[in-house]
């Protein structure tokens, strides 16, 4: 089981960035997939996920703003983030677990990919 996410960069204040989590080696509709964040000197936090059947969940720190879609035929999620703010900066991961269930609780999640990362500057 392999995650691969990609698509972090350095923008400013107020721009989209869409990150793109890769899937390979599991059936990609058996798994809730997460996104997970960790800013410069705070702990990891859940930002979205989206369970194995396509319902999603939101930090309030970024609903309205962020958007998790997938494409099942690539097995790949994707977030959309828009309106971003310095705030927004972290290292993005993105993770797999087993089941469909709505939660950012991370020991739920087996799998995980490397981090991007997103710098928002101001």
């Amino acid at each position: 089981v392999q995650l691969q996410a990609s698509g972090g960069g350095l923008v400013q204040t107020g721009v989209s960035l869409r990150l793109s989590c890769s899937a390979s080696g599991f059936t990609f509709t058996d798994y809730s997939i997460g996104w997970f964040r960790q800013a410069p000197g705070k702990e990891r936090e859940g930002v979205s996920c989206v369970s194995g059947i396509g319902d999603t969940y939101y930090a309030d720190s970024v609903e309205g703003r962020f958007t998790m879609s997938s494409d099942n035929a690539k097995n790949t999620v994707y977030l959309q983030m828009n309106s971003l703010k310095p705030e927004d900066t972290a290292v993005y991961y993105c993770a797999a677990g087993l089941g469909s269930y709505l939660t950012t609780e991370e020991s739920r999640y087996r799998y995980w990919g490397q981090g991007t990362l997103v710098t928002v500057s101001s």
